[in-house]
């Protein structure tokens, strides 16, 4: 009975999104343009509770090549850039922002986190030039499997499969697997291991 009344939601929220996505999808063919992707996505994070994350996901999956419509995208949050995937089971907090990024399978992310496009998004080597004017590299950012990222960390690097990230950590360089980080600029403070296995 759970599983039809989500279907039977998320249809209504593929209907409503629908015009939403419609006119993205002719934007981008004749304007080329990320502006209206972030505007739209912008309204959507307004709607809230469940149904606010219904009609948001809606609007993703349908805009998204891979998108999945089984993740959770809380109030206030949207993401910068229409390079981006998001696997089954992903969870998204509140007043989240994501730049092109692949976000793997049953990845939690917390509220105010930010995931940039990268690293390198502003160059800032010419001196006398405004920063603005400086472009700079946007490159995708991967989260690996079952990753758990805290409340307002920013990720500018890719994390390994199973990766903790605490609550306000600034992740500025590549993980591996299985490791817990904390801290600005976040440091390695553990690994998982096997011996974290708990007997079943």
């Amino acid at each position: 009975m759970k599983r039809i009344a989500k279907a039977v939601i998320f249809g209504f929220s593929i209907l409503v999104t629908f015009p939403f996505s419609t006119i993205y999808k002719v934007s981008r063919i004749f304007l080329n343009s990320e502006q209206l992707f972030v505007t739209l996505g912008q309204t959507l994070s307004l709607f809230p509770g469940k149904i606010g994350s219904y009609f948001r996901v809606a609007f993703y999956h349908q805009g998204l090549p891979n998108f999945s419509k089984n993740t959770y995208v809380g109030f206030g949050s949207y993401f910068s850039h229409p390079e981006v995937e998001a696997r089954e089971g992903v969870y998204i907090g509140a007043y989240c922002i994501i730049g092109k990024a692949l976000i793997s399978r049953y990845v939690t992310i917390g509220s105010h986190v930010n995931i940039l496009s990268g690293k390198k998004q502003h160059g800032f080597e010419e001196i006398g030039h405004p920063i603005q004017e400086q472009g700079g590299v946007f490159g995708a950012v991967r989260i690996g499997e079952n990753c758990w990222i805290g409340n307002g960390a920013i990720i500018m690097a890719s994390l390994g499969e199973q990766c903790i990230v605490g609550a306000g950590a600034v992740v500025t360089s590549e993980t591996g697997d299985f490791e817990v980080l904390a801290g600005n600029p976040a440091k390695v403070i553990r690994r998982l291991t096997d011996s974290n296995v708990k007997d079943t």
